[in-house]
């Protein structure tokens, strides 16, 4: 994704890439003044939503298997039925026996994990709404398919599930493969009530999430038995039926055993048999199963009331075999079947149906729609089948009965529904308010007391059990170094207690900050991580720089003249980094001072150094993992590159802030943050979970970017990052709320993380002013009116 304007590359630029306003790049939500957010307009007045772009996955045809011929039947019946949505099908692929696709966007060899992630950058990469997946244990990859699984947390658009096997008693794997794409589902479709129940019963399945959607099934006309009967040749014949592969477990050879009680009651009675054996069944065994059929019908001495279609038939000619039929058999012997679109087919044509009671059976043949028979015994099926044929009343009435049932299940329908299903999935497009809405701070407050600020909630709720850190309070610190619209007194009250909290974390016996604190103010550690203290350094030079009070200005510095040479042994990279940013403020108002000069020089030759042994052609980086706060190691090196004129430490700066910036944005446009299941993944990174700290993260350094170059891409990349707060992610979802200031804890695979902790409403606190100092120093070329009141009011 090309994130730039065309004909404009990122770098140190001036004069014609210069922004004319940052309000010429932000899209409007309404007059300027009152902003009001897209949520909030009047449904009449929204614009009508964008056609959706979907990215299917399964078994395609001419893959000869149900899953197959279901997913073919989504592609054929939404195209038709909607022409306006973009389908793409990547179809799971057999590598040793590879077909002919066609109207397929690409194919995934099954069983190899490399063809996977392909795969799923090649979805994202398109930037689809959605990726609807059908599943089946047996169709993917690895123990009982397990290789979905990594596929599934590479995705980046929402997930919606088709199930078409949920196991009353899995294995220990299956149950996990299961819970852990529920996990990762924004919506999942299920054809039976059953599996509905057993999803919420037995998997913790959100009830939200589940949608029954019976299978799909064709519309045609009903009693046209005689006509098709003509075309085959079966003039005068009472048919019986059953299609579909052919495997052990259908309980064929129990209809054969009902047979010669049929036939002697009925001698005119046939039984259509139709179907090629299933290829897994033919690799393992050959056709062993049918010639076991065939020499139990010749024992029985009705081979002759027996007709094989032993092939498989495409939908039009195995409709036209079934219309033929009267009575439609399936006594199949698993009970847990949930699915079976044979028999949603014999329904919707209006076919009298005599079966076992699997789940599906059950489900759709109550009220008289089917009869049910007791599994494994062919004289129940002989007394359901002659019953039917002795009262040809019957008969008519119980397909009349079918057929009408069958109007529930037909394609337009099917389509429909699927439509809903998809759409209920896709994230929403994000409602912005205007830049100029300053965040209330009631939430910073509510999360603080007299000791500092808590670290995480429970949903909104302050929770006091994880008590304290000094990342949190240092963040705190920065942000009553910045906020507008305290009194001075409740600002100054605030910045000493933050204040306070990092001076106590200090301890010089061990020369290294602590971090975490218990609600009763007592240490859990006596050492914190180098990142903490990183940040406690960079906490101090902002202080130093930005404080409104000279008195607290003072005592940062103080702090950190005294604490920054002792801490001159960390090689963690962010750490240094943290620490070079803490430097160069410091340096932006005392161009001289001695421990902050060496703090920049020493981190900026430390992170070239890394760069050169961590890059390569693909991937511009200093390391060979992606982790948290990626963007401040390109920061730190464009402001000390600026505070030390060295023009190479800024390019490298620029040019490794420019790549990072183009990993963490979506096909679509819309911020992608390094996700933190990607943390410890060499050279790759996967979407989820999303957190607000990346976002701030890639503002600010956006920021320092175009304070360098002036370049436009940087604003529009603050800008795109902003956007993720307000639901310019991937799932839609609305993070932060301007009237309290708070902010949720991220974006997950099924949506927002509902908690509010420090980082994420501190991150959210200092984007904002952040993007505001932006707006008042990118120039306003052309503008006036609402833009012009809208910068006076941040200036």
């Amino acid at each position: 994704m090309n994130l730039m304007p065309r004909d404009e590359e990122p770098g140190r630029k001036s004069g014609s890439d210069k922004v004319r306003s940052i309000f010429d790049v932000i899209p409007s939500s309404g007059d300027a003044e009152t902003g009001p957010l897209e949520a909030n307009r009047p449904e009449a007045d929204r614009p009508a939503p964008r056609p959706l772009h979907i990215a299917l996955v399964g078994n395609f045809a001419p893959r000869k298997c149900g899953i197959a011929t279901f997913t073919t039947d989504i592609f054929e019946k939404l195209r038709e039925f909607h022409p306006e949505i973009t389908l793409d099908v990547h179809a799971l692929d057999d590598p040793d026996h590879r077909l002919d696709y066609r109207e397929v966007t690409g194919t995934i060899a099954c069983n190899d994990p490399e063809d996977y992630a392909r795969a799923a950058r090649q979805i994202n990469e398109a930037g689809v709404d959605a990726v609807w997946v059908q599943h089946e244990y047996g169709i993917f990859g690895g123990e009982d398919g397990e290789m979905v699984l990594d596929f599934v947390d590479r995705l980046a658009a929402p997930l919606v599930l088709t199930l078409h096997t949920v196991l009353s008693d899995p294995s220990e794997r299956q149950r996990k493969i299961l819970r852990h794409l529920i996990a990762r589902a924004s919506r999942i479709m299920v054809m039976s009530h059953h599996s509905r129940n057993l999803l919420e019963s037995e998997y913790d399945a959100p009830p939200r999430i589940l949608e029954v959607i019976e299978h799909g099934a064709p519309d045609r006309p009903f009693g046209r038995q005689d006509e098709f009967k003509e075309q085959l040749g079966l003039d005068g014949r009472k048919v019986l039926m059953t299609f579909g592969l052919l495997s052990r477990g259908k309980g064929l050879e129990h209809a054969i055993r009902a047979l010669p009680a049929i036939v002697a009651r009925h001698p005119e009675v046939i039984y259509r048999i139709v179907g090629a054996t299933h290829p897994n069944l033919v690799a393992y065994e050959g056709e062993a199963y049918r010639e076991e059929l065939q020499a139990l019908a010749d024992r029985l001495g009705v081979l002759s009331h027996i007709a094989w279609e032993n092939r498989f038939l495409e939908t039009d000619e195995l409709l036209d075999q079934l219309e033929a039929c009267d009575i439609y058999l399936t006594p199949y012997l698993g009970m847990q079947q949930s699915t079976s679109g044979t028999l949603s087919y014999a329904v919707a044509v209006g076919k009298a149906v005599v079966s076992t009671p699997y789940v599906h059976a059950r489900e759709l043949l109550g009220e008289g729609i089917g009869r049910l028979i007791e599994p494994g015994s062919s004289e129940a099926i002989a007394e359901a089948v002659n019953a039917l044929l002795d009262r040809p009343a019957d008969l008519t009435a119980m397909q009349r009965r079918a057929w009408a049932r069958g109007r529930e299940m037909i394609w337009p329908r099917f389509a429909d529904a699927s439509l809903r299903l998809v759409d209920r999935a896709r994230a929403p497009d994000p409602a912005m308010p205007p830049i100029t809405a300053t965040p209330g701070l009631a939430a910073v407050l509510a999360m603080s007391d007299a000791t500092g600020m808590l670290q995480h909630s429970v949903g909104v709720v302050p929770d006091r059990r994880h008590g304290y850190c000094l990342d949190d309070n240092a963040r705190a610190l920065m942000l009553m170094n910045v906020a507008r619209g305290l009194p001075v007194a409740e600002r100054m009250k605030w910045s000493l207690a933050y204040a306070a909290f990092v001076q106590s974390a200090w301890n010089p016996d061990l020369a290294r900050f602590r971090n975490f604190m218990r609600f009763d103010r007592g240490w859990c550690e006596d050492e914190g991580s180098e990142d903490s203290n990183g940040r406690a350094i960079w906490s101090l030079g902002h202080t130093y720089e930005r404080a409104p009070d000279q008195s607290l200005s003072e005592w940062a510095l103080q702090l950190f003249e005294d604490v920054l040479p002792r801490l001159a042994t960390i090689e963690a990279p962010r750490a240094r980094a943290f620490a070079m940013l803490g430097a160069c403020a410091v340096l932006r108002r005392d161009p001289r001072n001695t421990a902050a000069l060496e703090c920049a020089r020493e981190g900026g030759d430390f992170l070239m150094r890394l760069l050169g042994h961590g890059r390569r052609p693909d991937w511009a980086w200093f390391e060979a993992v992606l982790g948290y706060d990626n963007p401040r190691l390109p920061q730190a090196l464009i402001e000390a590159g600026r505070a030390l004129d060295r023009e190479a430490w800024i390019g490298a700066g620029l040019e490794t802030l420019e790549w990072i910036c183009r990993q963490q944005v979506s096909a679509r446009g819309q911020f992608r943050p390094i996700g933190s299941e990607s943390f410890g993944k060499p050279h790759g990174y996967l979407p989820f979970d999303q957190q607000p700290l990346e976002a701030q993260a890639a503002i600010e350094a956006a920021c320092s970017a175009w304070t360098a170059t002036h370049g436009a891409f940087w604003v529009e990349h603050a800008l795109t990052a902003w956007r993720w707060f307000f639901g310019g992610n991937d799932r839609g979802v609305i993070l932060a709320d301007i009237a309290t200031g708070r902010c949720r804890d991220g974006v997950t695979p099924r949506g927002v993380n509902a908690n509010c902790g420090a980082e994420s409403i501190l991150a959210f606190q200092l984007s904002h002013y952040a993007l505001a100092e932006l707006a008042v120093s990118a120039p306003l070329g052309r503008g006036g009116g609402l833009l012009e009141s809208a910068r006076e009011r941040l200036v």
